[in-house]
């Protein structure tokens, strides 16, 4: 019998146990699963959480229920990787070894590696986060009190996970204060260290224009060196200062500390991949998806499961010693919400801009592309339950390729 190990059992780690004990002889290869935390977030449900939303129990279920039969779930911490000796260390003394792993322990917020940011005394009282669940729930409370000020809206670091998640944050905020009756006391920054709203200029250029019509100020090309706490300012390293009232800050995004412990990653803590195959570039018998590795397209769970595709051919190539399939080409989509019942979507890949258009028909769609629509908010909305139902337990979205259908730029006038 042979092993395979897969480390997290987040969205990538879950998506990719579904579809490779399906895809391996049970009789053959042992799939051993771990994860040091026993509950799924699903995390693009954080956004709404602050807003009032969602509610708890509709982002969070118990990861064992997403985990196939003839597979073995293990909650327990990881020590390290030994790469050399085939091995995986956790924290209670156990080894597992394997013939084959998959690393899928993703990125996680790192609040400590800014000065000020959650060392000082407003951590949670005038800063927070929200991509974690205590943070989304600290800041629900803090906007409900909230008057008036100077609201900032702030990216420390790319890259990060789901990087238009601030942006929905700062269009979900100017419409939950225009609701309550104070936009007009309310000032919305947006801080990034970007040129632009977004990563992919033609994209940055569409929702830059979502920030003018809303009034929300932004400032590009920031640097964040520090938080000064005393101040109320965010310090930026060409000495600029932006003073806040309250600070939604989005902190620098490093990978596990385990792929730092076990000597595997860059200065970030991601593990060096082939972007193609999704191989461990200096590691035979390992892979590599989702968040955990360096993917030069968007740490979002929409580019996990366009992954698994090339993923199961992969791990059954490398099972038969055969060469590996460089067929990922860095498919993303995410959905933008931009309030009061809209949203776009952005369709993109390593090569090709975000255009408009379409999807999933380029002729019928129903959804837009680089353009806000309800039906893109209803899907945004449908999203959660086809995350639960159908990615969580390795299915298929019908009529949706993982690999990204080319589209033609519209011509201009």
């Amino acid at each position: 019998m042979k092993n395979l190990v897969i480390l997290g059992a987040g969205t990538a780690g879950t998506m990719a146990v579904n579809h490779l004990r399906r895809a391996l002889p049970a009789r053959e290869w042992a799939i051993t699963v771990v994860d040091a935390e026993p509950d799924h977030l699903y995390q693009p449900g954080l956004i709404f959480l602050p807003f009032g939303k969602y509610e708890e129990r509709q982002i969070v279920r118990p990861k064992k229920t997403f985990i196939p039969a003839g597979a073995d779930f293990r909650i327990a911490p990881i020590d390290r990787i030994d790469p050399s000796a085939h091995a995986v260390h956790l924290s209670d003394g156990t080894t597992l070894p394997y013939d084959l792993l998959i690393i899928a322990t993703g990125v996680k917020p790192a609040p400590e590696e800014t000065p000020g940011m959650m060392t000082g005394v407003l951590w949670r009282k005038s800063i927070f986060d929200f991509y974690t669940l205590p943070g989304a729930r600290a800041l629900r409370d803090a906007l409900a009190r909230f008057e008036k000020g100077r609201v900032v809206i702030h990216v420390t670091e790319m890259p990060i996970k789901c990087p238009v998640a601030p942006l929905e944050f700062s269009f979900l905020a100017n419409e939950f204060f225009t609701a309550r009756g104070i936009r007009d006391k309310v000032t919305l920054s947006y801080v990034t260290p970007l040129d632009g709203a977004f990563t992919k200029p033609v994209a940055s250029k569409h929702l830059g224009s979502l920030f003018a019509d809303r009034n929300i100020e932004v400032v590009a090309n920031f640097g964040t060196e520090s938080i000064n706490n005393d101040t109320k300012e965010l310090v930026g390293y060409d000495g600029r200062r932006v003073p806040f009232d309250l600070l939604v800050t989005v902190p620098a995004n490093l990978g596990d500390p385990l792929i730092q412990r076990s000597g595997m990653g860059d200065e970030m803590n991601l593990v060096p991949v082939d972007a193609h195959t999704l191989a461990a570039r200096d590691y035979p018998g390992v892979f590599v998806v989702g968040d955990a590795g360096t993917f030069p397209t968007s740490k979002a769970g929409s580019v996990a499961h366009f992954q698994m595709e090339t993923l199961v051919a992969n791990v059954v190539h490398a099972t038969k010693g055969e060469p590996l399939e460089p067929s990922f080409d860095g498919h993303a989509n995410c959905f933008v919400e931009s309030g009061d019942g809209k949203a776009l979507l952005l369709d993109f890949n390593y090569d090709i801009e975000p255009l408009p258009g379409r999807f999933p028909s380029a002729l019928v769609g129903p959804m837009t592309l680089l353009d806000e629509s309800s039906i893109n908010h209803w899907g945004k909305l449908a999203f959660r339950h086809i995350y639960w139902d159908l990615l969580m337990r390795g299915r298929a979205i019908p009529g949706i390729p993982s690999r990204m259908v080319p589209r033609t730029p519209p011509v201009a006038d």
